[in-house]
This record gives structure tokens, sequence and C-alpha cells, in this order.
């Protein structure tokens, strides 16, 4: 039986509720320095925010080494009742320092299939899916080795893959990769931040390859992606392909987070879907935030 894998265990995909399908209760980067999501107290009220909003599930595509706080994440859940997911992976190379990159050679599958299947550390959490991440309009050598591992962690578990594509770019490149070089089921890739390039042709072909495509967070390169998104979305659906959505908040910073007044979890349900409502209409909007993440996170479990 397929199940997503929470972090308080496995659930039916159709018990998830309303889904942010990509989120962040805890992220560190050298990137981001001074505002990292590292306090368990802010996380705890925007979790509850997305909940008061009539939010039901958050997946969190935090991978590996950047602070996911997986042993705080299953009391986190269950305070706020809302299921969580957490993720293994590994995001783009400038996120780490040399010492950690190297400290994963020649296991990086191993250890991703372990968080999967045992848990991440000594927190006894599962990861619930595999994140990973392309260039700008490019894929190097760290994206094609983590790629590939986690292209390896899929047979072995079943698990579903969910790629930071980055401004958007690269989404054909990275089906090229993923599902022609490596042989990952489409229907088992989630193509992230496809707003943030709002290119119809590509999201078309991107669609008509099998893959599910999210549309999530507001635009950190230029906002004039934010209002042609219910374009891009009405543009899917009205090819068919309104069962391959996703939606997300992807909220990276501390100032972004609703509790320390920017947009946040809630966002998505507070502005985002009514926006797109009146674009596409509620029903379809209510299946894309319920019965769509139900399916992208469902798998039968190796």
């Amino acid at each position: 039986m397929s199940a997503v894998r929470t972090v308080l265990g496995d659930v039916p995909g159709d018990r998830l509720g309303v889904c942010d399908a990509h989120d962040h209760l805890f992220l560190s980067s050298p990137l981001l320095p001074g505002q990292e999501l590292r306090k368990v107290s802010a996380a705890r009220a925007e979790l509850a925010a997305f909940r008061a909003q009539g939010g039901g599930t958050v997946v969190q595509w935090t991978p590996y080494g950047m602070g996911r706080r997986a042993a705080d994440l299953p009391a986190l859940s269950r305070d706020c009742g809302v299921h969580v997911v957490a993720a293994t992976g590994l995001h783009q190379r400038v996120h780490y320092d040399d010492a950690v990159i190297e400290e994963l050679r020649g296991r990086l599958a191993e250890v991703f299939v372990s968080e999967l299947t045992e848990g991440i550390g000594t927190s006894g959490v599962r990861a619930g899916l595999i994140k990973v991440a392309g260039g700008f309009h490019a894929l190097d050598a760290h994206t094609r080795w983590t790629m590939t591992a986690a292209a390896e962690a899929h047979r072995t578990t079943g698990a579903t893959i969910a790629v930071h594509l980055e401004h958007g770019t690269g989404a054909l490149d990275v089906l090229d990769l993923l599902c022609g070089e490596l042989g990952v089921p489409p229907h088992r890739v989630i193509l992230g931040h496809l707003n943030r390039s709002p290119d119809l042709t590509v999201h078309r072909q991107a669609a008509d390859a099998g893959c599910y495509l999210a549309f999530d967070g507001p635009s950190r390169a230029h906002h004039a992606t934010d209002w042609r998104m219910p374009d891009a979305v009405r543009a899917l659906a009205d090819a068919g392909f309104g069962d391959r959505l996703l939606l997300g908040g992807d909220t990276t910073t501390d100032a972004g987070r609703s509790v320390n007044g920017g947009p946040g979890m809630p966002y998505l349900l507070r502005r985002v879907a009514p926006r797109l409502a009146a674009a596409v209409g509620e029903e379809l909007v209510a299946r894309i935030l319920t019965e769509n993440p139900g399916r992208a996170f469902a798998v039968e479990w190796r």
C-alpha cells in the first residue's frame, strides 16, 4: 500500500488535508547569514499560523547538512496538528563547505537510503522524499553526482525526488538526466520553482514527460513572475495537466516568516490560493492542494 512518510509515521495520501508541498521550518546556509531558520518557537508559531488558515501538511525540502533539526519535527507536528514530511538529499555545492562534501564521497546514495528507511542521524525520524538541485540553465558535476545518488536511492526505496530548479531553469535537462539517463519514472519526479521561469512551452514539455510541476514561493528574482503564475497554471490545466500541479510557499529566511512580518506559510492559503481560484476555479485549486500532493509524495516504500 502506498503511503506518505511523515515524521510521525506513514499515512495514506488521502489523509494529508491541505498541503504546502514545498516549505521550510528549519534551514541554515552560508548564503543566508543572519537569516537562518533555527528557532523552534518561531517554527511552532509559523506552523500554527498555517494550521489556522486550514493547512494540514507541510513538506520540508531542507536536505542533508542544512539544519533540518529532524529531532524537533515530531513534537512540532504533534503540537500543531499538522503533518510534516522531512527530506534527505543534497543541495547545490555552494551551500556546503569542503569537509561536508568530502565526508559524503563514495556513500551519498547510502546516506539517502539510510535516512529514508532508518532515520536521520540519531533522531529516528525518517525522511519522506529526496531533495536535489540543478544549476542556472546547467547541470554541473555536483548536480550529476547528487542526482545519480538520488536515482539509486529511489530505486532502493521508491521515494519521490524533488528538484530545486535555479530560478526555474533547466527543467528539461533535469528530466533528460533523471528520467532519461538514470531511469527514474517521471511520476516520481517533482520540478520546483517553475513559477520563476514562466516559459509556457517548457512547462508543457515537462508536463508531457509525466512529472509533477511545483509552483512554490514568491519570486526572489523579480515579482513580475508572480502575476504570470496564474496564467501558467491555467495553461497547464487547460492542456489536461491539472492533476500534475503542486503549490508551496518556500519560506527560506527568518524575515520571511509570517510571524516576523513576512508572507510565510499562511500566504499560500491566504493570498495565493484565492488568486489562483479566480483564474482556474476553486475546485481545481482544492485538488492541487489536497489530491495532487497525496499522489506525488505517496509511494510503495521498499
